[in-house]
């Protein structure tokens, strides 16, 4: 069997560590630069080759990794592709996407002779440099055969196959969709803990290690806790776009999205106050909604 060469677009906060784990799996890999340069500079000297363009890219590759912001980028992205690409070639979307472009994606490119497959990704940057992050995967049961072992690489045992194209993205929806409102919560509760003379120390003192304990509370709570900014990098910005996600997908079958709308409205509301920047992550909602409320953070 021919052994598979991998094009990745998008050597991020999660993309290079899924990258790495890539080249030190054996295959061989090719890779992009956008705006920054350390990660493929990091990548080019553990044996990756960087290319000029995504036609370049393209040419190089059987399967193509891409790690974007959002569906239009992935739009524009496959695009640049297309007209390079080998006969067969794999095309993976691991962006949270929305699925009614993902589904018109893989309409396009199977009229033109190739795949198309949505793996979004769950878990952290660190976890993407470890290779133990999971991966949630819509694609034809042949081409889920052929992806499995590439995939693995970066996502270790957890990789699933969910169904057809566009069920992953579904799926990684729906998963943003609770981590998002925990978040939200999570802002809320601490600005009335303020309010009512509870410090966030001993709201955390209570839930953490509680039924209501997780691995996003924990991620998120180093922020309120110690005001570690990095604690859980995944931006405002981001999640302002993933519940309209959520909200179109509600949309699309006539079903009210309540929660997730006022989840929406929340981080919203703190990109309207200026938490736009691109190290605004997520944790520090809790700042802006006690801002708004008339709290300071305990």
């Amino acid at each position: 069997m021919t052994q598979e060469r991998i094009g990745f677009v998008g050597v991020g906060l999660m993309g290079h560590g899924m990258a790495k784990n890539l080249l030190a799996a054996g295959y061989p890999l090719t890779v992009i630069a956008h705006n920054n340069r350390a990660p493929v500079d990091d990548l080019v000297a553990l044996g990756a080759t960087e290319a000029d363009s995504l036609a370049d890219l393209a040419a190089a590759s059987t399967i193509v990794h891409i790690c974007a912001p959002g569906s239009p980028q992935v739009e524009a992205i496959v695009d640049a592709l297309m007209p390079s690409l080998a006969p067969g070639a794999v095309i993976v979307d691991c962006s949270t996407s929305q699925p009614d472009s993902t589904l018109a994606l893989a309409a396009r490119l199977r009229d033109a002779g190739f795949h198309m497959a949505d793996a979004p990704l769950g878990g952290t940057p660190i976890q993407a440099e470890e290779g133990m992050l999971s991966a949630m995967v819509g694609a034809d049961d042949e081409v889920f055969t052929r992806l499995k072992p590439v995939l693995e690489t970066w996502a270790g045992t957890r990789v699933i196959h969910l169904g057809p194209t566009g069920t992953g993205h579904k799926l990684k929806l729906l998963n943003n969709f609770l981590s998002l409102g925990y978040g939200a919560m999570y802002a809320e509760a601490l600005a009335l803990a303020a309010k009512v003379g509870i410090t966030t120390e001993q709201f955390d003192s209570v839930i953490r290690g509680s039924r209501m304990d997780c691995g996003f509370y924990q991620t998120f709570m180093g922020y309120a806790l110690t005001g570690q900014r990095d604690s859980h990098k995944f931006t405002l910005t981001n999640a302002v776009k993933d519940l309209r996600y959520v909200e179109a997908m509600a949309d699309s079958v006539n079903m009210p999205n309540p929660v997730g709308n006022a989840a929406k409205n929340s981080y919203a509301m703190a990109l309207a106050m200026g938490g736009d920047g691109p190290e605004d992550y997520v944790p520090l909602l809790v700042d802006y909604v006690a801002e708004r409320s008339g709290a300071k953070k305990a």
